[in-house]
């Protein structure tokens, strides 16, 4: 009796973090994100899912620890709206707002694909 009591709490837990697990892979954020861009130049748009089919969530993202340096993705890491970080408060001129760390993460990712050599131009992610 003792060892099925033992036995079931052990599958119970088992696909209790099964179940968490897959609850967690699947929010994964919005399908498609669109960008706010200044002075009324047209929006960017990201398609989120596209990319994650592809990529793994480190490829392009990345957090802080306490002291706001700058560490690797994990998949505890909760993450923040980019422009959190990257604003005027940042120190580094060159990611200090989002749209300076967006064009180094985008563009250099899309320049890395040479197979599809108009994936670098404005109208991918700003669409006419």
């Amino acid at each position: 009796m003792k060892k099925s009591l033992i036995c079931c709490t052990a599958v119970a837990f088992a696909l209790s973090l099964a179940v968490a697990g897959a609850s967690l892979a699947a929010d994964k954020g919005p399908a498609e994100m669109v960008m706010k861009t200044a002075e009324g130049k047209k929006p960017a748009k990201f398609p989120h899912k596209a990319h994650q089919d592809k990529l793994k969530c480190a490829d392009c993202h990345h957090g802080k620890d306490a002291a706001g340096k700058q560490v690797a993705y994990t998949d505890a890491l909760k993450i923040e709206k980019c422009d959190s970080c990257h604003n005027d408060k940042m120190a580094n001129t060159n990611l200090n707002d989002l749209k300076k760390a967006a064009h180094k993460n985008c563009k250099d990712c899309h320049a890395s694909q040479k197979d599809k050599p108009n994936l670098n131009k404005c109208n991918t992610c700003h669409a006419k």
